[in-house]
């Protein structure tokens, strides 16, 4: 959800001819465009204000040069049995079957035990990834018996397991170093402390014109297993066991050209790089206006774009165009 993968070679485009030796992404999400900008060698802070997306960043943006080599993944893999088993016990019939939950709780014991910051984050980011790609639709908005959505793919035959040895070696292979000493935080952005940085990529969660923009409700169960569940109760109420939403001014009509107008009033004094959607809100001619009231020079580039996350070719919403407002 959200994602700039498939928009990373447009957005490389625009970026490359901007003069710039460090970036700040405080919305990094995925931290696609973050590894983007430290594979253009710049010197890159991420920050995400979920712990589970701050900790895939600083796996393949902060980590420079740890893998899992084999010591790392023999103690992974132990199986010695789990002392805790909330995993198990709260999902059960929810999300998965026994046996991946059972890993789950091993897995998560397995990785505390690991002294290396980096390599608990790579763990963690192999494990995510592993979650997603077992989990029909890749979101935790469906539980229970979801064999209407088995087509035979191969993402749902493997167990958690044989899929995260599979993104162990994905992970350990995406590690490199640009000679440059990265970053990646948790933070929300106004909380973020201030640094001096030539450019700030902005991808803030837009308002949406339909449906919602929650992250949390799509990837709470990422989340809580990232601190498995520390300091984050569940709503036994709700079938899918959700965590509470994190608020975000975003996220809100009546809140989010205030919230776009402190931000830009925030980074005035580095280059902004917004990006934004033609089904957010508010429109482009609102945002350029806000920015113009901090920058002197605003372009715009559009590219048009389809999404696929929870659509399909009937819905009308999934075809918009992507916007990269430039100030400077």
């Amino acid at each position: 959800m959200g994602s700039k993968t498939r928009l990373l070679p447009w957005i490389h485009s625009v970026l490359n001819d901007l003069d710039f030796e460090s970036a700040l992404d405080p919305f990094s999400g995925t931290g696609c465009v973050s590894y983007l900008m430290k594979a253009m060698d710049r010197r890159v802070i991420a920050s995400d204000f979920l712990n589970f997306t701050s900790t895939v960043a600083r796996a393949t943006v902060e980590n420079n040069s740890t893998h899992l080599d084999g010591k790392a993944i023999a103690r992974l893999i132990d199986r010695t049995p789990a002392t805790h088993h909330f995993i198990e016990k709260t999902f059960n019939g929810v999300f998965y079957t026994r046996p991946d939950l059972q890993f789950l709780d091993r897995i998560s014991g397995n990785i505390g035990q690991l002294q290396d910051p980096h390599q608990q984050a790579l763990a963690y980011a192999a494990l995510f990834r592993s979650c997603l790609k077992r989990q029909p639709r890749g979101v935790f908005t469906i539980s229970g018996d979801l064999s209407h959505y088995d087509d035979g793919r191969r993402d749902l035959r493997l167990s958690l397991e044989e899929h995260f040895l599979e993104q162990i070696e994905i992970y350990n292979a995406a590690v490199f170093d640009n000679g440059r000493k990265n970053q990646a935080l948790r933070s929300d952005l106004f909380e973020l402390p201030r640094r001096k940085v030539d450019l700030v990529y902005l991808d803030p969660p837009y308002v949406p014109r339909a449906d919602d923009n929650c992250y949390v409700k799509r990837y709470h169960f990422l989340e809580g297993l990232s601190c498995y569940w520390q300091g984050l109760p569940i709503d036994e109420k709700t079938k899918v066991k959700k965590i509470a939403k994190r608020y975000t001014p975003f996220s809100y009509r009546r809140t989010a050209v205030d919230a776009f107008d402190r931000m830009f009033a925030r980074f005035a004094k580095s280059q902004i790089v917004l990006s934004y959607s033609s089904n957010g809100f508010p429109d482009l001619d609102q945002l350029e206006s806000l920015m113009r009231k901090h920058k002197s020079s605003v372009r715009v580039f559009e590219k048009p774009h389809r999404y696929h996350f929870g659509t399909h070719k009937g819905v009308e919403r999934a075809a918009v165009t992507e916007y990269l407002i430039v100030g400077s």
